[in-house]
C-alpha cells in the first residue's frame, strides 16, 4: 500500500470514529497549604465519546463535574491522567500553535452567561470577526470574513444580520446575546461544540428556542454537541444521549429515554422525582433526598452517592462501582442495579 493510500485510509477511518473521545479523563485540583493541603477529585476516571452530529447531554448537580470536564475538552485545563482523542488523535500531541488553533477552531465553546461573554466595548460583529481572522485562514479579504458573519448570525436567526453586527451587546436581549455566541462558535467551522449551561440564565420562555437552534445547527451545519446542563427535561427534549455525573464520577449513561424511563442508578432516580415530565410516568423509587453531600476532597473508596442512598449495602461503603452494561447501550455504576430481563450484556 502506497503512502497516499495509507493517509486516505486514515483519513477515511477517522471520519468514522467519534469526534471525540475521553478515557481514563482525571481531574484533581490541590486545596489548602501546608499541612492541610488536600486534593479536591473534581472528575475521576471518566470514559465516553461523542459521535459526528450527536448531541450528547452531561446532567447533573452543582459541583458533579460537568463544568471541568468541559474546560478539559476546552483545552482550559490539562487532565491529571488519562487522555483526550480528537479524531482519533491525542490532544497531548497539539503542541504547536497551529495545531491548537485549529483544534480550538474545532471545538469551541458556547458560555453560560450571555451578559459577560460578550465585550460590552465592541459591537456584536467584533467577536465574530475575530474569531474568522484567527480560525478561518482560507477567508483572506475582509469583505470575505463579513460575508460568512453575516450568514453565520443568520444561521442562528439573528436577522437582519447586517443591522445585528453593528449593534452593541446591551442593545440585544439575553437570548440573542446567546445567539451571537453560538454564531462565534459556528464561524469555527466547527466539529463540535461545547454547550455549558446555554439557557440556564435565560428566562424559560425563550430556553426552548435556544434548544431548538442546537437541534438546527446539528441538521444544517453537522456539528455535535456537548449540552452541559442540571435541567433533565431540557436533556429529555435535546439530547440523543445522556450521562449522569455524581462527584466526579459518570454514574449512568446510555440512550436519552432509555435512562429517562428506566434510570438504573438511584442518584437518576432522584434527579428525575426532582423535575417531574407530565408526559410520561417517572420512576418513584426514591422519596427524597437524604444524608451528607458528596465526599469529593481525598475520598475515600466506596460509591460517593453511598451517604444519600436509601439502596445502600456493606459493599457500596468499600467498592467504588464501576459503569457495566445493563441494558442495549446502557450503562450504570451501582452494586445493586438490575438489568433489564432479558438482558444478558
Amino acid at each position: 500500500m502506497t503512502s497516499a493510500n495509507v493517509q486516505e485510509a486514515t483519513v477515511t477511518e477517522a471520519a468514522r470514529g467519534p469526534v471525540i473521545e475521553a478515557k481514563g479523563l482525571t481531574r484533581h485540583f490541590r486545596v489548602g497549604r501546608g499541612f492541610s493541603r488536600q486534593m479536591l477529585h473534581a472528575v475521576d476516571d471518566v470514559n465516553f465519546s461523542i459521535g459526528r452530529q450527536e448531541i450528547v447531554a452531561l446532567a447533573g448537580e452543582s459541583g458533579s463535574g460537568k463544568s471541568t470536564i468541559a474546560r478539559l475538552l476546552a483545552g482550559v485545563y490539562t487532565p491529571t491522567s488519562g487522555e483526550i482523542y480528537y479524531q482519533g488523535r491525542p490532544l497531548s500531541t497539539f503542541r504547536s500553535r497551529k495545531d491548537q488553533l485549529t483544534y480550538r477552531g474545532d471545538v469551541p465553546m458556547v458560555f453560560q452567561d450571555p451578559f459577560s461573554s460578550l465585550n460590552p466595548a465592541f459591537r456584536v460583529r467584533h467577536g465574530v470577526l475575530r474569531s474568522l481572522k484567527l480560525h478561518r485562514p482560507d477567508l483572506t479579504t475582509k469583505a470575505q470574513r463579513f460575508e460568512e458573519a453575516e450568514r453565520v448570525i443568520e444561521a442562528v436567526g439573528l436577522s437582519p444580520a447586517g443591522d445585528i453586527m453593528h449593534r452593541y451587546p446591551y442593545e440585544l436581549s439575553g437570548g440573542q446575546r446567546q445567539r451571537i455566541g453560538f454564531a462565534q462558535a459556528l464561524a469555527h467551522k466547527p466539529k463540535l461544540i461545547l454547550a455549558d449551561e446555554p439557557v440556564s440564565m435565560l428566562d424559560v420562555s425563550i430556553r426552548i428556542g435556544l434548544l431548538n437552534l442546537m437541534a438546527e445547527l446539528r441538521e444544517s451545519q453537522g456539528v455535535s454537541f456537548l449540552y452541559i446542563t442540571h435541567d433533565i427535561a431540557s436533556a429529555r427534549y435535546v439530547a440523543d444521549r445522556l450521562m449522569i455525573m455524581y462527584a466526579g464520577h459518570v454514574v449512568e449513561t446510555g440512550p436519552a429515554e432509555s435512562v429517562l424511563q428506566n434510570p438504573k442508578h438511584p442518584y437518576t432516580d432522584l434527579l428525575l422525582g426532582a423535575v417531574p415530565d407530565p408526559r410520561a410516568p417517572l420512576a418513584t423509587g426514591i422519596e427524597g433526598d437524604t444524608g451528607e453531600p458528596p465526599k469529593v476532597i481525598d475520598p475515600t473508596p466506596g460509591c460517593r452517592f453511598r451517604w444519600r442512598c436509601p439502596l445502600v449495602v456493606d459493599k457500596c461503603h468499600e467498592v467504588t462501582p464501576v459503569l457495566r452494561p445493563l441494558g442495549l447501550n446502557h450503562e450504570a455504576a451501582c452494586h445493586v442495579a438490575e438489568p433489564d430481563p432479558g438482558f444478558t450484556g
